[in-house]
């Protein structure tokens, strides 16, 4: 009889074992949003409650790291888990043009590369990225569905993402038309003349980042019965400046707004700050969306959703940085590798495992995700540049890895490289000019906005950096990426 119970009490834990269900994973992406625009990085003009509310019931990161200053090599390393050095895609190599006919896309991902979104179908769960790829169009190797994505919908080409009010956006290799008309969205018009109508032609019905909420949403119904992951990289606050009326009506006459008549590229708004501050409050408003889903699925406890952008805020065409603090005084914007370019704003919420208003100063970057996803699902992945932060998200920072170093290599404006180890982040810029461009040194503990270049009294530092930053490049498959080693040369 006692055989017998014994029994009976390990096929019951192993049942309970066997259906203990996997989490849901929902990983949100902005698009140039810089590291002070939300209000629970400090952000006092934009108002973001439900991201906000993210962080005030997850956890808050504050030296967090994009991988990239800009937006393709970011994507292609969050999903590979490959730094700078490493990465199959470095740069925005930009393929074709702006309009429908000429769409072309960037550089394709390659074929067979290993991706957060196939090593989690391989583990049984649905996958779904819904917004901006910028990894390849289809009929290419870069199409989503070839890398692990069972669905997809939203922009493949980071230009044709320029514009709010495409004529179309893509639906699993498939054309998917919006009611929109097409216009040319880097277009300017005459201060002298401008009238209403003329703002009014960059304006159109269907906004894209609210067509990608929608198939968002329907996936989750899809798949609300099975593991999933969802990867919902939105096109905004990236410019052009544009968003639908009732979002800027918010802002009306708050900022004294002066009209922005495109002549810096993009479209113009007639209230540009206004506008910058409704496309945050927009995304803010979605990942609310997303969040009441899931509590109206009875997912919340054992769904994880993160929220993080793909580098600093922009620096041209009408959108006032200073005036928002939108890097919250750190130096550089995006298409820097100085903490304003890279480090971005990181909230993970998980009900019952993640303490609600914590915080962390671990130093972490993009990278990481591959490794805290594989841990979290299974087992842990090798090849990785990153590590698992999934410790330091469950509270356990006696067991947390940390990074030696954290490596940035980024070939455009002018070509530059950044290592971040422990307090000390070395910095070199314009090295496609000049090979022997010196190491600026900063203390980032003491001096978080890179004001005292401090190379010359820690030459020790600098030579454990330059150590790091020669082991850790290899040479790109794309001839216009090298711009470190002299021996490649065009």
């Amino acid at each position: 009889m006692k055989k017998l119970c014994l029994f009976a009490a390990l096929v019951l834990s192993l049942g309970a074992n066997a259906q203990k269900p996997k989490p849901n994973i929902i990983y949100i992406y902005a698009d140039d949003l810089g590291y002070g625009e939300l209000g629970s990085y400090g952000q006092t003009k934009i108002k973001t409650p439900n991201l906000d509310k993210l962080a005030a019931e997850g956890m808050r990161f504050t030296q967090h790291y994009s991988s990239a200053p800009v937006c393709a090599p970011s994507r292609c390393m969050l999903m590979t888990g490959k730094h700078g050095g490493h990465s199959y895609i470095r740069g925005n190599y930009e393929l074709g043009g702006f309009t429908d006919s000429t769409e072309g896309g960037q550089m394709p991902l390659h074929e067979g590369a290993y991706t957060v979104a196939r090593m989690l179908k391989e583990r049984g769960y649905a996958t779904a990225l819904v917004g901006k790829w910028g990894m390849g169009v289809t009929g290419t190797t870069g199409s989503p569905l070839l890398h692990g994505f069972d669905y997809y919908y939203g922009y493949l080409d980071q230009k044709q993402a320029h514009n709010h009010y495409p004529t179309h956006l893509w639906e699993n290799d498939r054309w998917d038309s919006l009611n929109n008309k097409p216009f040319m969205v880097h277009g300017s018009i005459d201060p002298k003349t401008a009238s209403d109508a003329d703002f009014n032609k960059f304006i159109g019905n269907d906004y894209g980042s609210g067509k990608m909420t929608e198939k968002a949403l329907g996936f989750l119904n899809r798949e609300k019965d099975n593991p999933f992951f969802l990867y919902l990289p939105y096109t905004i606050p990236h410019l052009a400046l544009q968003a639908p009326e009732k979002y800027v009506a918010q802002y009306a006459g708050l900022f004294e707004d002066q009209p922005y008549y495109g002549d810096k590229g993009y479209s113009p708004s007639k209230y540009p700050r206004a506008t910058y501050a409704a496309m945050i409050s927009f995304l803010d408003e979605q990942v609310g969306i997303i969040m009441k889903k899931i509590k109206d699925l009875g997912l919340d406890n054992n769904t994880i959703i993160m929220f993080s952008s793909d580098n600093g805020a922009t620096f041209s065409a009408g959108v006032d940085t200073k005036f928002f603090n939108s890097v919250s005084g750190l130096r550089g914007l995006k298409m820097d590798v100085y903490e304003g370019g890279i480090r971005v704003p990181f909230i993970a919420r998980w009900p019952g495992k993640i303490r609600p208003g914590s915080v962390t100063n671990i130093p972490s970057v993009q990278y990481d995700l591959f490794p805290t996803l594989a841990e979290l699902t299974g087992k842990e992945v090798g090849g990785m540049d990153g590590v698992s932060l999934l410790p330091t998200l469950l509270g356990k920072h006696d067991k947390q890895k940390e990074h030696e170093f954290i490596y940035f290599e980024y070939p455009e404006n002018g070509g530059q490289v950044a290592v971040r180890m422990g307090k000390w982040k070395g910095v070199r810029h314009n090295v496609r000019k000049n090979p022997d461009s010196p190491w600026e040194l900063f203390d980032i503990e003491t001096d978080r906005n890179e004001t005292k270049d401090i190379s010359a009294q820690n030459p020790l530092i600098i030579e454990a950096i330059k150590v790091i930053a020669k082991r850790e490049h290899i040479h790109p498959h794309v001839l216009d990426w090298e711009f470190i080693d002299p021996k490649i040369k065009k």
